[in-house]
C-alpha cells in the first residue's frame, strides 16, 4: 500500500514519467529543464515531487536558466526541500554548462572585431552579480597573448589602476590591449566614470606605444563597444 508521501517520489511514477529513466530510454534532449533539474536534486519534499519543486524554482526565476545560473547556494536553499547538497549540485551543474559553452579552443584566438573580443571574454563575465574589469593583451598580429582579470568590485563599480593594466601589457610585450568590464544591471550605457577611464587609459597607452583598440561593456546577452561607436 502506498503511503501519503509515496506519490511525491519519482520512484512511484510510471517509468516513462521518471526523468532518469526517460533520459536513458529517450535521450537527454527530450527532457524539460525542470526534469533535468529534478535529476540533479533527486527528490522533492513531502508536499511535492522533485519535478514539481524544480518547476516552482524555475517559475520563480521566470523560467530563465540564465537567471537561475546567477543564484547563490544560500538563495536556492530558501526553497523548501532544497538543502545545501542539492543547491550545490544545481550551482555546480550550471557552472559546468557555462564553462562548456564558452571554453576556449586550443588554437590561438585572433581579435579582428569587437565581436571576437566579446566571444573571448563573455565566458568569464556572464552571470556575475558584481563588476569585474578584464583586459585582452594582443600581439602585433592581433592574436591574444593573455586575458587578465585586473579588478573585482561590487554591484555598481570596480576600481581600476592604470599602472596595473600597463604593467601586465609591458611584461607580456603586448602591442595593443582591449579593455572590458561588465554591468550586472544589464544597462550597456557607459557611465561618466567609464568615459573618463577610457580616455585616461587611451592617453596612457599612447605614451607607452600600446594601443587601446577597444573597450567593451558586457551586459546580459549583448555588449557596447567604444570602438564601434566611434568613442576611441
Amino acid at each position: 500500500m502506498k503511503t501519503y508521501s509515496d506519490k511525491f517520489t519519482i520512484k512511484s511514477w510510471a517509468e516513462d514519467d521518471r526523468p532518469r529513466e526517460k533520459l536513458i530510454s529517450k535521450g537527454r534532449q527530450v527532457l524539460s529543464d525542470a526534469e533535468l533539474i529534478a535529476i540533479l536534486i533527486g527528490s522533492g519534499s513531502r508536499e511535492e515531487s522533485a519535478v514539481e519543486l524544480s518547476k516552482k524554482m524555475l517559475k520563480h526565476y521566470e523560467n530563465d536558466i540564465d537567471v537561475l545560473a546567477k543564484v547563490s547556494v544560500q538563495e536556492l536553499m530558501q526553497f523548501k526541500g532544497i538543502g545545501e547538497a542539492k543547491a550545490v549540485s544545481i550551482v555546480a551543474a550550471l557552472e559546468l554548462g557555462r564553462r562548456r559553452k564558452y571554453i576556449e579552443k586550443n588554437e590561438r584566438i585572433k581579435i579582428v572585431s569587437s565581436n571576437d573580443a566579446y566571444n573571448c571574454l563573455i565566458g568569464d563575465l556572464m552571470d556575475l552579480n558584481h563588476e569585474e574589469f578584464w583586459i585582452l593583451l594582443l600581439s602585433r598580429s592581433n592574436h591574444v597573448i593573455k586575458k587578465i582579470n585586473v579588478s573585482k568590485g561590487g554591484v555598481s563599480g570596480t576600481v581600476v589602476d592604470s599602472k596595473v593594466i600597463f604593467k601586465h601589457a609591458l611584461e607580456h610585450l603586448a602591442s595593443s590591449i582591449v579593455l572590458c568590464h561588465n554591468h550586472p544591471s544589464g544597462n550597456l550605457k557607459p557611465s561618466d566614470a567609464d568615459l573618463k577611464l577610457t580616455k585616461n587609459l587611451k592617453e596612457a597607452g599612447r605614451v607607452m606605444d600600446i594601443v587601446v583598440v577597444d573597450h567593451l561593456i558586457i551586459g546580459e546577452k549583448s555588449y557596447y563597444s567604444f570602438g564601434d561607436e566611434g568613442m576611441l
